[in-house]
């Protein structure tokens, strides 16, 4: 079960290739109202995967405009299946598509930036780079790739930013330092980080070993990112005789609540916290895919966020659903 959001009809306006596994689409609101948004929102969109209706995240890209929604899709043949629904659609397409809503807390009144993006995580970030340079704020934004031809919006990034835009493309050997680049920055600066848990979790030890104060970090991942590969793992419940086998391409959040397991949510990003229940035991590894917990936290392993977060073996878990007697 998730809390209750505020969905409406879209049609896909129009799609266009950013990189060979990037595709842009923009999803015209039926009734023509585009709500406003702040730079870094994102919008859940609802797609079949396998003929069941699921739900995905997109980052908005850039500035609320009348042509609709600009989100862009990274092809990821090893995700959950929400990525190919996508590429699959077509002009004239029609899906549901949720109000926008924003995970990122950017305080704009800042002295100095710092943005990092990893691949596809530059979505959110062209549009609060964009928002910083016509604030006239002191910013840097380096955007990490394997090549220059995988990194979407580097063109027009490029003619905005200007020297603000730092590319670190891995088959020119130009790889991020980025505890180097966190620890040159002044106090009271503002890092904002999005990308694959990998980049995620190095930012938070840079940051940590540079003295920095959390609240002055702040950041979104990807869902299907995680230090693990994905595989099918098994859940067992407390109480009960029920082994589950979660598939590498469903979410143990879902396969819980198909099941009968409710386990309630909300952001389904891994950011909120909401659904993270209790681990009673573990035969295997957690690969702790969400950004609420800290670093203690993941490491002691009493709860997980069924939502992104998978395992390698078998974990038993409380879900503290206990179903009504008569």
């Amino acid at each position: 079960m998730r809390f209750a959001q505020s969905w409406t009809s879209c049609t896909v306006a129009g799609t266009r290739d950013l990189t060979p596994r990037i595709r842009e689409i923009t999803l015209r609101p039926d009734d023509g109202a585009v709500e406003a948004y702040s730079a870094g929102s994102h919008v859940d969109v609802a797609v079949l995967v396998d003929g069941r209706p699921e739900a995905r995240s997109y980052s908005l890209v850039g500035d609320a405009g009348p042509e609709g929604y600009r989100v862009a899709v990274r092809l990821a043949e090893d995700g959950h299946g929400g990525s190919c629904y996508m590429w699959s659609l077509k002009e004239g397409a029609r899906l549901e598509v949720s109000s926008p809503s924003n995970a990122f807390d950017v305080d704009w009144t800042r002295s100095a930036y710092c943005l990092v993006a990893g691949g596809i995580g530059i979505t959110p970030l062209v549009g609060i780079a964009s928002t910083l340079a016509r604030r006239g704020a002191a910013f840097v934004l380096h955007y990490c790739v394997p090549s220059r031809r995988e990194a979407a919006y580097l063109d027009e990034l490029a003619a905005r930013l200007g020297d603000r835009l730092v590319v670190h493309a891995s088959d020119e050997g130009r790889r991020l330092d980025l505890d180097a680049a966190l620890a040159r920055l002044p106090v009271g600066a503002l890092a904002v980080v999005c990308g694959p848990m990998r980049l995620l979790e190095a930012a938070r030890r840079g940051w940590t070993a540079a003295g920095r104060a959390a609240t002055d970090l702040t950041y979104e991942t990807f869902g299907s990112s995680g230090l693990m590969p994905t595989e099918a793992f098994r859940v067992r419940i407390k109480g009960s005789a029920a082994e589950i086998m979660i598939p590498p391409n469903r979410s143990m959040l879902d396969v819980l609540n198909e099941t009968g397991h409710e386990v309630m949510s909300d952001c389904q990003r891994g950011e909120c916290g909401v659904c993270a229940i209790d681990v009673v035991a573990l035969d295997g590894e957690i690969d702790h895919r969400d950004v609420f917990f800290s670093q203690e936290q993941r490491r002691e392993n009493h709860k997980i966020c069924p939502c992104v977060s998978r395992a390698h073996g078998v974990v038993t878990v409380d879900t503290l659903y206990r179903p009504e007697r008569g």
